[in-house]
């Protein structure tokens, strides 16, 4: 008969083997920002402490080789980490690729394809540069989407001086309050039309330009990488480049035949600048209502061998390679983002 002693002996080996089990950490933006309403931007000085943290209590590993080892049924390191970043901003390769190369921590860039050296900004920045962003605006905005008729009455806040801007340029979108008219629209913009096929969106954002008196222009805070950049930063291999499409379209959103098309040219579009395969991809936004099993289908017919989500999860025996959890990380100093690592490996 086994005793009371024993089976919580047993417990907490099996609690250990789950604890420290692999994980991977989804980023985007490595900058000093003065406006970060959808909490995408580390802070240099803090992704410096993050990876310090990482050399120090985990066992820094690429993707790709974390993914092989899972589907080999090998033993990983205990408190293996992987670093992935989304979305393909210049940053990365400035700001990012530095702190890589001094810790020697190894990553997984994904590119959007149709951004590279473009001065066009991600949908969420360009309603940012419109209704955050000091300046007047005029008091009523209405749009039709899909049918649907959207009416906001942007009163006094159709005009916002500089001081207002300084007054809420800490806002995000996880805030309990909406400080002004132009918050919420700016809120209701982002949700209604990230979903939109990327013709729809554009046809929009061109309508709301006219609207504002705006012509377009990309700020240079807020831009792609260029082909170079991506060549630079995928040159000495501590640094893998991944496809997340090339519209970054919300994949659920769209037909097989045009979620094909944005898995496979991107796929493409990539490996003419690096020069070598991009078996690595991540669906944009990530969670489980932005892409179907069709959607996973069409990837691992394209070729490529793990495809990232984002809902959090630690990597474990029977993972899905095409839907690996990510764990996001936010602009945490050195103290939090250890905080953070020692709960994500206590998950169950």
């Amino acid at each position: 008969m086994v005793g009371v002693s024993s089976l919580r002996s047993v417990a907490r080996s099996i609690k250990r083997q789950f604890s420290y089990a692999p994980l991977v950490l989804l980023y985007h933006r490595i900058d000093e920002l003065s406006l970060d309403p959808q909490l995408l931007s580390v802070t240099p000085e803090h992704f410096n402490q993050h990876l310090e943290v990482i050399r120090r209590k985990g066992w820094p590993m690429a993707l790709r080789d974390m993914v092989q080892a899972l589907q080999r049924n090998e033993k990983l390191p205990r408190k293996a980490v992987a670093v992935t970043f989304d979305d393909g901003y210049a940053d990365n390769v400035v700001n990012a690729k530095p702190l890589l190369e001094r810790y020697g921590v190894p990553s997984t860039v994904y590119v959007t394809s149709g951004y590279v050296g473009t001065s066009r900004e991600f949908l969420a920045d360009q309603l940012e540069s419109l209704f955050l962003l000091p300046g007047t605006l005029p008091l009523n905005l209405k749009l039709t989407i899909r049918g649907d008729v959207y009416e906001w009455d942007l009163g006094k806040d159709g005009s916002y001086s500089e001081e207002a801007y300084q007054s809420n340029r800490h806002w995000h979108v996880e805030s309990s309050d909406t400080p002004t008219a132009r918050h919420k629209v700016y809120l209701a913009l982002c949700q209604l039309l990230y979903a939109l096929p990327s013709v729809e969106q554009r046809s929009i954002l061109d309508g709301l330009l006219h609207w504002a008196g705006r012509t377009p222009h990309g700020r240079s805070t807020h831009r792609a990488m260029t082909a170079s950049e991506i060549a630079v930063l995928a040159r000495n291999g501590l640094v893998d480049v991944g496809s997340h499409t090339v519209e970054h379209p919300s994949l659920a959103s769209l037909s097989p035949d045009d979620q094909r098309r944005e898995i496979v040219r991107s796929k493409a579009d990539l490996e003419a600048i690096v020069e070598r395969a991009v078996t690595s991809f991540a669906y944009p936004f990530g969670t489980r209502a932005d892409y179907t099993v069709e959607t996973v289908k069409i990837v691992r017919e394209a070729g490529y061998t793990n495809a990232c989500s984002n809902f959090p999860g630690l990597l474990l025996g029977g993972t899905d390679p095409w839907q690996l959890p990510r764990l996001l990380v936010r602009d945490w100093d050195g103290e939090e983002f250890h905080h953070r690592l020692v709960q994500w490996w206590g998950m169950d």
